[in-house]
């Protein structure tokens, strides 16, 4: 199911659904303060600064990200760029919550003709994990999985609102030759309502039951975009950690999991705090709330600087060829982000201990953009260029 580009009416339906759940959740006087905190921002410095710096200041001296995006890829990039630095995450949480999510997504579907899903999909709600899992048949064994855990600083997001994401990556991997994709979206406990390793444990419990349903581990693929790659990234640790300590796990019953056989990382927040963050004109991550979340999902209690939890900092070459699949770790980010060079002093650090690595750096690219440009980009083929990379880098090496 591939549907069309996000157009203004389906901005005013989300506005219509979103609306409602804030003042539930958020309470209409600290909605309405927050539209009034907006509105300078919204009437005067958006309008004044989009037009000055898109159509007054030379080619040359725009920044990457202006040069090669669409007027409308730039305007609502600034929209989340200052929502990003100045909306608490309480608030922004919900705009991605499944009350909003999911209706907006039935609503598109619905525009573009279908009156239920054309992929079987069902939501998980187990004791250890919820999460969403999706499959073209599902009667049938699948012959890769997409594992993927969701980014949101890990104080917002939802398994919900990556759903047209996940379904449209779903029918590339069957467009490519695959019989029967399946992902499953692990929908993890986001702070303050939890804390690190709450969100490790239910990756584990999540990873567990995508073994048992796909049987083997050579046909599953982990990934994750943001503070979901993080997870997918302790997950692995967490694995080869069991792996090398076996004769503790007998003692305790752990159970030894089987690594997966590809990983997939999409702007992966590898270190949590680094000096290296730094803001850039493109990009709309804020280095600074980046910090405070990193913080606040450490809990007090671990570290930040601690490898399981900031996996950039893990400099343990034997942890890592022991955590790293058999068909390797791909990584895609953008130039211009501010995780940028964070990843590629990781990326670089594989390569050196021969730990197979492949990355690809998108020049001019911002923060998640695969995941991004699927709902902002005009054209189907800027719209899929993204997913189409990865389902590549996929097919190329499980087969």
């Amino acid at each position: 199911m591939i549907l069309g580009p996000v157009s203004y009416l389906d901005c005013l339906v989300f506005c219509a659904f979103l609306a409602p759940q804030l003042i539930i959740h958020v309470g209409i006087i600290d909605t309405v303060l927050v539209v009034l905190q907006c509105l300078p921002f919204l009437l005067i410095k958006l309008p004044f600064t989009f037009l000055r710096e898109r159509y007054l200041v030379r080619y040359e001296k725009q920044s990457p990200f202006i040069q090669k995006a669409s007027p409308f890829e730039d305007f609502v990039i600034r929209c989340v760029r200052y929502a990003f630095a100045n909306i608490p995450p309480r608030v922004g949480r919900v705009f991605f919550s499944r009350p909003v999510a999911l209706p907006f997504l039935r609503f598109r579907m619905l525009r573009h003709g279908y009156l239920r899903s054309p992929v079987h999909w069902h939501e998980y709600n187990d004791k250890r994990f919820k999460g969403i899992w999706m499959i073209k048949d599902p009667l049938a064994k699948p012959d890769i999985c997409i594992f993927y855990a969701h980014g949101g600083g890990f104080s917002m997001g939802s398994a919900y609102f990556y759903l047209e994401f996940l379904l449209t990556w779903l029918s590339l991997l069957s467009d490519s030759g695959y019989q029967n994709p399946a992902v499953f979206a692990l929908d993890y406990t986001l702070v303050p309502d939890g804390c690190f390793p709450t969100q490790l444990e239910e990756a584990i419990a999540g990873y567990e039951h995508v073994l048992t349903a796909v049987r083997d581990p050579s046909r599953i693929c982990v990934s994750g975009d943001s503070a979901g790659a993080t997870i997918v990234l302790s997950l692995l640790l967490h694995l080869a950690n069991m792996s090398r300590h076996l004769e503790k796990m007998d003692s305790t019953g752990a159970r030894r999991l089987a690594k997966p056989g590809m990983v997939v990382l999409i702007s992966p927040w590898v270190t949590l705090v680094s000096d290296k963050h730094q803001n850039t004109t493109s990009d709309y991550l804020d280095a600074g709330n980046l910090h405070q979340y990193a913080h606040q999902y450490a809990g007090g209690c671990v570290s930040v600087h601690d490898p399981l939890l900031s996996p950039g900092k893990c400099r343990d070459v034997s942890w890592w060829k022991n955590a790293t699949p058999s068909k390797g770790i791909f990584v895609a980010y953008g130039a211009e982000e501010v995780f940028a060079p964070e990843v590629k002093s990781l990326v670089k650090f594989f390569e050196d201990n021969d730990i197979k690595v492949h990355s690809r750096e998108e020049k001019g690219g911002i923060h998640a953009w695969p995941v991004a440009c699927l709902f902002l980009s005009s054209s189907l083929a800027d719209r899929q260029k993204g997913l189409k990379s990865l389902v590549e880098e996929i097919r190329d090496n499980v087969r």
